[in-house]
């Protein structure tokens, strides 16, 4: 603010300097036209509202002109007057203290916020009383005053169920079936039949057909629950969207087991988020990046992804780890990482192998001699895996 005053009164020092070269005609002809255009806006504008440093400019300029010009200014006396009662009262004027209880601490308005956002079915008194449990103590009517200015609806309506939460709730005894269909390079059409589980994300391609019925749909029902043998009691829903192709023959397969039948609700896009999910993620990986000659060709390649989906492939919802496989122990010491083609190096898999061991083969396949002995011994490897003692075959094999 004061560099803006200063800047002012260098700009009219400046400017009265430059009206010494001018003459007297010249500044009254100028004089006249600003006195119209004073005019003409005086009329327009009731209430001029100048900045502060406007008015130090307006003050000390006031003194220089005769008392009966005074009175056409829109800064009179009476201007000045109340300007300076503005300062006198902002000098004295000290924070003020608003009546009542002292405010809310921070922390215990973010655990109010954390616990209604936790708990959807908690109303303002119920976590009144689980702060109070905790050894502090605020009245209900301060937690639901701070959960209305956070947006928070009440507890019946924060209480409902998303699609996303029952889901996760009931997430290790769901399975998921679709149906996607692929075009081959004649522009056949194929029609793909796959499960996934929900807890583990493992897949099931089940089969693969030019002509999807309901008693191909029932069978491939069928192989399933012999897959899964007894890990078919696990498992209490299925969810699968209205097909035609899903007839009561293809439910009872599940219903004897005692699996419940889940269709799809109409609008209701993320009730098979995850099968769904999965169906994007075969094309966006495998299918968009390869032509499918025939019925054969597509079978073999979806087996060829199923093994990678399941035994290497990384999923965010189980911590990065794999369907069949758990992350490893983290390694300090230096590795090698070796890599293994799929379809021709369409997907790539690595695998990590310690510095030192001896590792054949190309970069598709290798294997590793494992150093089993306590004493120091020899890492030398011998001149193929043929010759390698059965047991040890078993053990030193290990795809990257």
């Amino acid at each position: 603010m004061a560099l803006r005053l200063l800047y002012l009164i260098v700009l009219r020092v400046f400017g009265w300097i430059a009206l010494l070269a001018r003459s007297q005609t010249s500044k009254d002809a100028e004089i006249l036209v600003l006195r119209h255009q004073l005019a003409v806006l005086r009329r327009q504008v009731a209430a001029p509202r100048p900045s502060w440093a406007d008015r130090a400019i307006l003050s000390a300029l006031a003194r220089l002109l005769p008392r009966h010009r005074r009175h056409h200014l829109f800064v009179t006396p009476r201007t000045l007057l109340r300007w300076h009662a503005d300062l006198v009262k902002r000098h004295w004027t000290y924070p003020k203290r608003g009546p009542g209880r002292p405010l809310i601490r921070p922390t215990i308005r973010d655990l109010i916020l954390r616990l209604a956002t936790e708990n959807p079915t908690w109303g303002y008194r119920r976590i009144a009383g689980e702060i109070a449990g905790l050894g502090r103590k605020v009245s209900p009517a301060t937690v639901w005053a701070i959960l209305k200015k956070a947006g928070f609806d009440p507890a019946p309506q924060r209480g409902d169920l998303t699609w996303a939460q029952f889901l996760k709730a009931q997430t290790s005894g769901i399975l998921a079936c679709d149906f996607f269909s692929v075009e081959t390079i004649t522009l056949a059409r194929l029609y793909c039949f796959a499960v996934v589980e929900h807890a583990t994300r493992r897949v099931h391609v089940l089969g693969v057909t030019a002509n999807p019925t309901a008693a191909w749909a029932a069978q491939q029902a069928r192989n399933l629950m012999l897959d899964l043998g007894d890990r078919a009691g696990d498992f209490r829903f299925l969810i699968r969207d209205r097909d035609n192709k899903f007839t009561t023959l293809f439910d009872q397969v599940f219903t004897a087991e005692g699996i419940r039948v889940v269709p799809t609700a109409p609008q209701a896009p993320r009730m098979n988020a995850i099968m769904e999910r999965w169906v994007g993620s075969v094309r966006r990986e495998l299918l968009d990046r390869i032509l499918i000659i025939n019925e054969r060709h597509l079978r073999k390649v979806l087996t060829e992804y199923e093994a990678h989906f399941n035994m290497h492939r990384s999923h965010q919802a189980l911590n990065q780890a794999s369907p069949l496989r758990t992350l490893p122990d983290p390694v300090d010491a230096d590795i090698k990482v070796t890599r293994r083609d799929r379809l021709s190096g369409l997907l790539h898999e690595y695998a990590q192998v310690a510095s030192g061991d001896t590792i054949f083969g190309t970069h598709t396949t290798k294997w590793v001699v494992p150093i089993t002995c306590g004493a120091p011994c020899s890492r030398s490897a011998p001149d193929s895996p043929e010759s390698l003692a059965p047991e040890t075959k078993m053990q030193a094999w290990r795809m990257a």
